[in-house]
């Protein structure tokens, strides 16, 4: 992957995942803050925690810190996978979003 396709595939991912948040909040779903510094993105939900997306260009991944944990990601084969078992990004941030808001959530 060059450099500036994983610009653009992490700043496509950083706006998916803020536009459905606002969604969510606009919709009235979850009281959902976001906040994005660069490639940092700040999920804030009702009850106090976060959760924290962070690109890490030098490394061409994609960080998730969760209460259940941190996670890093690479692009393999058109997805976001994690470099551990090999889970997508989306849908491990789905499960930790539902787990951090008690109510199903899916990006």
């Amino acid at each position: 992957m060059s450099d500036a396709d994983y610009q653009r595939e992490t700043q496509a991912l950083l706006a998916r995942i803020e536009a459905t948040a606002d969604r969510w909040l606009q919709d009235d779903v979850i009281d959902i803050d976001t906040h994005r510094s660069g490639g940092l993105l700040e999920l804030s939900f009702p009850n106090g925690s976060k959760l924290i997306i962070n690109t890490q260009p030098p490394l061409h991944e994609v960080w998730l810190a969760a209460r259940g944990g941190g996670f890093h990601y690479k692009w393999v084969e058109g997805a976001w996978r994690d470099t551990r078992d090999g889970s997508e990004f989306i849908a491990a941030l789905s499960r930790h979003a539902s787990a951090q808001a008690a109510k199903p959530l899916s990006f």
